[in-house]
């Protein structure tokens, strides 16, 4: 628990309880008056004004533009958040609507898809879903020469999928060296992912068992490892109901749900962003300036890991939305479909 909140007296940790869930219900800068009419403090408008008056001193509520209003701070909603938030447990409805999408047949993406759009319809916000790209499983491989310092590597998996690389290479690579590179590529790595291939090599040549010329033994580490490379820096992130975030009340927020819409189309900062969920083992809540890539936009990400059976962390999910977000409903809600998506994964 925060300084902020432990040093609070309780007449201004009630004041500013009440200020935030205002703000959060209906997105209004909340008046003293406003305060007066919904607490059970028996306190006066002038006395609540002079409490509120001190919370915007320290930092936890400011006054926008000219009103006389309040609204909770980045840091006053991290305060709330983190120590006087009651959540509230899904109801049974939204329970079985999450369950009923990632129990859906087919392929993993239509169901990863399906839960983001379930998230986001349950939520108000973007949905949001990331796994790890997975290691695909080698069949053919190819070698062309671009220039005299580069060469095209085509690799095919197993399941049809096609991934062209360019690679630098040596000034003495010849088309035989290409051709021997793929022709052991094809024999001795067929059926391998990546990594296991890219262990084979590195143990057949140790052994002296590749029967490659140093030149060709270059080139097909060099293809393993920009494919292996890529795999990991490219994960599969599905995003769903960006239209959510534009509605009547966001109106007075035009600028920043446009820079908003903006940011989600930065996929690659957003997986980075919400893998910091991974990196810390359990839910995440960014709030507003907290993260550089929503900080025009003061937005918020709410994300939870999940896990293949073993506990392994295999991906995130979570939503994007205004600062604005009923957090008591909506981060229950992320855990409950992370721990639902770790039942479920294979």
């Amino acid at each position: 628990m925060s300084d902020d909140f432990s040093n609070m007296s309780d007449r201004a940790r009630d004041i500013f309880r009440l200020v935030v869930e205002s703000y959060l219900d209906d997105g209004v800068p909340v008046g003293s008056r406003t305060i007066s009419k919904i607490s059970k403090l028996n306190l006066s408008p002038a006395s609540i004004r002079n409490v509120m008056q001190d919370l915007e001193e320290t930092g936890l509520l400011a006054a926008p533009h000219t009103s006389a209003g309040r609204i909770p701070t980045h840091s006053g909603l991290r305060l709330f958040v983190d120590g006087m938030m009651q959540a509230a447990e899904p109801s049974a409805a939204e329970r079985a609507a999450i369950e009923a999408q990632i129990k859906h047949e087919g392929p993993v993406e239509e169901a990863l898809s399906a839960v983001s759009s379930i998230l986001s319809g349950l939520s108000d916000c973007a949905g949001l879903v990331m796994v790890a790209r997975k290691e695909v499983i080698l069949s053919q491989f190819s070698f062309a020469r671009l220039s005299a310092t580069q060469a095209l590597a085509v690799l095919v998996g197993v399941d049809g999928s096609i991934e062209n690389r360019i690679v630098e290479v040596s000034a003495q690579l010849s088309d035989s060296n290409m051709a021997e590179a793929a022709n052991y590529m094809s024999a001795r790595l067929s059926g391998m992912t990546l990594s296991e291939a890219i262990k084979r090599l590195d143990e057949e040549i140790a052994g002296e068992r590749a029967m490659l010329d140093k030149v060709s033994a270059d080139l097909v580490r060099k293809g393993l490892v920009i494919w292996s490379s890529d795999a990991n820096n490219r994960p599969v992130l599905i995003v769903k109901g960006q239209s959510n975030l534009i509605d009547d009340s966001a109106n007075a927020d035009l600028d920043m749900m446009r820079q908003l819409l903006d940011d989600l189309e930065n996929k690659e900062a957003i997986a980075k962003l919400v893998d910091g969920a991974r990196e810390a083992q359990s839910t995440k809540i960014f709030i507003g300036s907290e993260n550089n890539l929503f900080s025009l936009s003061g937005s918020s990400v709410i994300a939870a890991p999940y896990r293949e059976e073993g506990g392994k962390i295999v991906g995130v999910v979570g939503v994007i939305g205004p600062t604005r977000l009923n957090y008591a409903r909506i981060v229950p809600m992320v855990e409950l479909t992370a721990q639902t998506l770790s039942r479920f994964a294979k």
